[in-house]
């Protein structure tokens, strides 16, 4: 990494250079133009300070040659040979040196979201595309009245659920560090501070980046539950739970514009988790993991009550001898002086004359007994919510409204939503483990191979009494009967609202689902009526089971006895759609189209049945996974199946991206709940020509599908090659998630979980997962329909559209020139030259594609209309590309080594890591 004929380079002059490179910056980003020069600067300083003048002249040259291979079209062997046989060390600080500007570069992209907001704002130009205020004016300019909203909103739900999937799982350490460089950005946004306050904040952000520097970017051990947890009760309790009364101010705001009243707005906005509850695959997770998070995020949400109560104690200072108070205020803090003498001791006597404070006060005592399962304590968010009710009528009823009202108004609101649970925990469990626990109650060794009315018959005979588990002890099925247990055992302590649907993996028919209420009965999780009080929710994730899901649940509705169980839960039916192994299983084509399919044909059934079919979407954060922009994705779902509800998966560095700040998480819940209410109030009008569209989806799909299973999964040497052209054997090794890479299985490709699969590929910047087998279909669409009818569909049929639009960002982000290097490792494995077998094919399917996309765009670049992801990418691509050539040096030496689990493993992680930052959407 040595180049003698280049000067030593400062800080500064790194930072002037990076900057110029993004010469094209339109002149509404000029703000951010600086901001990224002003960060780069740092990161050259803190690289300079830290680990030496020469490492910063090294990281800069590295930098600038990137630059020439990109732009003076220089080939990649330059750029390559700079990084072989690189010491170790240096080879982890380089590539922490290029995360550590990534990380600049993303906060500040973030910052500037905020920034474009407040200047359309601004501007007397209307409400932003996008936001609640938009789609409401835009709902209204169609047609719609009033009183159809307010008709809509009783059954109007919105909720992300959060999982532990992750591709990205930045620590806490380093995410109260970035809190604070965010704070420094947005405090200078329009450039109001003063000179003295500009210099003080750039210390604070030196400072953040420095620490950040200095700390481990992953911990020592693999994270358990427990610290997945910690990680996602980041989000809900310090993020979302500010942000949401906001978001339901912004929502009255907007109705209040729109339509000259804002009807009060019921509880629309909750969030769910799967952390803790997610069992399928997971040994570590099981009936202990569900009973400590439940009392895990009990303790969150009442540690967050309890400093708005301290907030509102300074705030409601009000005195008897000045304002009145209602009597049921003053009842009520004699009744707790009582209740709680402990703490009614430690209230001042000078306050006596503070009724709220002194209220309040003792409310906090209470949520600390109710943490400590007192007697004492609320035996509900209800009985919380009553007493808050309590001082917010007081304050209405006497000139109240302006002198705390606000401030009370707000905590309602949390309250309503996060009760004492935080989050509802959805439980999660393979079908096959089901079939296993059966199998040892039945004594039926036999019975997964059983036909599915075979099954059905004897878990009818066990429904209803007729014929209980031979073995009730069975060893073999106390794991699951223990979760039952556990939801029978705290559901009363943590309330209705803790546990959300239970999920039921790779369900292939109605007896999969008979089988949960089966096991649930003979753990005694069951009313006094016998019905089970959780909603089954069958995961379909296969492209043949998502075909098949009509005939499915079109069993299950005719069954008496689910039927009985859906009358017992309001006649709603919780669907979850798996978009990451359909995807996996016949690419993302074929699984988009299947999922299209899917839902237009339960939302017919749901009609006939009676039914409401509630869809979970189980996306994830790459384009092959269902990822991208989920108010697109709303919008080009089939007609009528969206019907006010949308419940979707969040995960990965997704979370990260969309609610890591408060104003971009209120962002993106307002763009969903308009795209929602869009969909929702009036769904896109019938289109004619839709007919014909549906049938050359259905050919693309099926030629992609073919296409891209041959090479998949039919071809016996593909696995060798997938395993030697990416770095999933150092994915395997990381310490990012609790969960095993693999299911159980045999070793190929079908065993593999989706997320190490797309991250694998998304790693060798081949973004394969997304695009293989497309080009093949869009070229055969191409030659038998012309350019004209598929241009006509990208730019009038949203779901192509937005199919076309995520392939070409997949496509820009792809690096075909460094992912020839990762498939040249395959080159000398046993099986002979994979490289040379493979990788010919893999880039003419590229090349197809790319050419596809182009021609139905009718443009000769990529991007050519997305003038901000071009640039974001333009400006990663000089410190990512490095990142990436290091990795494949590294993992031959790795190998070689028989892959030791040592510092050359450690210097790979880093690259991981590193490589993740800088391409986004990995997982």
């Amino acid at each position: 990494m040595t180049d003698s004929s280049d000067e030593p380079l400062r800080a500064a002059e790194w930072a002037e250079q990076a900057a110029e490179r993004a010469a094209d910056f339109a002149p509404t980003d000029a703000l951010l133009r600086e901001d990224v020069k002003t960060l780069g600067a740092l990161v050259g300083e803190i690289l300079a300070e830290q680990r030496g003048q020469g490492f910063l002249d090294g990281v800069e040259r590295l930098r600038r040659a990137a630059i020439r291979r990109r732009e003076a079209g220089e080939p990649i062997d330059a750029l390559a040979a700079a990084l072989v046989d690189i010491d170790l060390e240096q080879a982890a600080d380089l590539v922490r040196a290029f995360a550590t500007y990534f990380q600049a570069v993303n906060l500040a992209e973030r910052v500037h979201r905020i920034r474009r907001r407040r200047d359309y704002e601004r501007s007397g130009a209307g409400a932003q595309p996008g936001g609640l205020r938009d789609a409401l004016a835009t709902l209204a300019r169609q047609g719609v009245s009033a009183e159809e909203v307010a008709a809509l909103l009783p059954r109007l739900r919105i909720e992300p659920v959060f999982t532990a999937h992750p591709t990205e799982a930045v620590r806490r350490a380093l995410l109260e560090k970035e809190r604070t460089i965010v704070e420094c950005l947005v405090a200078d946004i329009d450039r109001g501070r003063t000179p003295p306050e500009r210099r003080a904040d750039r210390e604070r952000i030196r400072l953040a980046l420095t620490a950040s520097w200095q700390t481990a970017e992953a911990p020592a051990a693999k994270p358990s539950v427990a610290d997945e947890f910690e990680h996602v009760g980041f989000y809900l309790s310090d993020v979302l739970y500010r942000v949401l009364p906001v978001y339901y101010e912004v929502f009255e705001e907007a109705l209040r514009e729109t339509y000259g009243g804002a009807p009060a707005l019921p509880d629309v906005l909750g969030f769910g988790t799967w952390v803790g509850g997610d069992m399928d695959g997971n040994p570590n997770v099981g009936a202990d993991t569900i009973a400590a998070t439940l009392a895990g995020q009990r303790a969150l949400v009442l540690a967050a009550y309890r400093r708005d109560l301290a907030s509102l104690e300074e705030l409601l200072s009000q005195s008897v001898h000045r304002v009145r108070v209602d009597d049921a205020v003053l009842a009520k803090v004699e009744d707790y002086r009582y209740l709680l003498p402990k703490a009614a001791a430690l209230l001042k006597p000078r306050h006596a004359d503070m009724p709220y404070r002194n209220l309040l006060g003792l409310m906090s005592a209470r949520l600390q007994a109710t943490l400590e399962e007192s007697v004492h304590g609320y035996p509900d968010a209800a009985a919380f919510l009553a007493d808050i009710d309590l001082i917010e009528r007081s304050l209405a009823a006497h000139q109240g409204a302006h002198a705390g009202g606000f401030a009370v108004r707000r905590l309602r609101r949390r309250a309503e939503c996060f009760g004492f649970h935080l989050a509802g925990l959805d439980l999660r469990q393979d079908s096959a483990t089901h079939d296993a626990a059966l199998a040892a109650l039945f004594e039926q060794p036999e019975w997964a191979a059983l036909d599915v009315a075979a099954r059905a018959a004897r878990l009818h005979q066990l429904l209803d009494g007729e014929a209980p588990p031979a073995r009730p002890a069975a060893a073999a099925a106390q794991p699951t009967l223990d979760v039952f247990r556990a939801v029978a055992r705290l559901r009363p302590r943590f309330g209705a609202r803790a546990f959300g649907p239970y999920i039921v993996s790779m369900s292939r028919s109605a007896a999969d689902a008979l089988a949960v209420l089966a096991l649930a009965r003979t753990a005694g999780c069951a009313d006094d009526r016998g019905r089970v009080p959780l909603d089954v929710a069958p995961l379909f994730e296969t492209v043949d089971d998502l075909d098949a899901a009509a005939d499915t649940l079109r069993a299950l509705f005719s069954d008496p006895v689910y039927r009985d169980h859906l009358r017992s839960r309001g006649d709603r039916q919780v669907v979850m759609l798996g978009y990451s192994d359909s995807a996996k299983d016949g690419g993302m084509v074929a699984s988009r189209w299947a999922l299209q399919q899917t839902q237009i044909a339960l939302t017919a059934l749901a009609a006939d049945s009676g039914v409401r079919i509630a869809f979970f979407h189980g996306r994830g954060g790459s384009i092959s996974r269902g990822g991208g922009k989920t108010e697109r994705a709303v919008i080009a779902a089939p007609r009528g199946s969206v019907d006010g509800y949308l419940r979707l998966t969040e995960q990965g560095e997704v979370i990260h991206r969309k609610y890591g700040i408060r104003a971009l998480a209120l962002r993106n819940l307002e763009q969903t709940s308009g795209a929602v209410l869009r969909a929702t109030l009036r769904p896109r009008a019938p289109e004619p020509r839709e007919a014909g569209w549906r049938r050359i989806a259905g050919e693309l799909a099926g030629e992609a599908r073919a296409h891209y299973r041959a090479l998949v999964h039919e071809d016996s040497q593909f696995p060798a090659y997938f395993r030697a052209a990416t770095p999933i054997d150092v994915i395997e090794r990381l310490r990012i998630g609790s969960r095993p890479a693999k299911r159980a299985g045999s070793g190929d490709i079908s065993s593999l979980r989706a997320i190490p699969w797309v991250f694998a590929w998304s790693q060798n910047r081949a973004g394969l997962t997304a695009w293989y087998g497309v080009g093949t279909g869009l070229a055969a669409a191409l030659d038998r329909h012309g350019r004209d009818t598929l241009a006509e569909m990208a730019r009038d049929w949203p779901f192509f559209g937005t199919l076309i639009d995520d392939l070409e960002m997949v496509l820009a982000k792809s690096d075909p020139a460094i992912f020839e290097r990762y498939s040249q490792l395959a080159s000398t494995l046993p099986d002979g030259d994979l490289h040379a077998r493979f990788h010919p094919g893999i880039a003419a399917e590229f090349e197809r594609t790319r050419d596809a996309v182009l021609a139905i765009k009718g443009s000769d670049e990529l991007l050519r209309g997305d003038h901000r992801l071009r640039q974001s990418i333009r400006l990663r691509n000089p410190y990512v590309d490095p990142i990436s050539l290091l990795q494949v040096d590294l993992l031959a030496r790795w190998r070689a080594a028989d892959r030791p689990d040592d510092a050359l493993l450690q210097a790979l992680v880093a690259t991981v890591n590193g490589i993740a930052a800088g391409v986004q959407n990995t997982g």
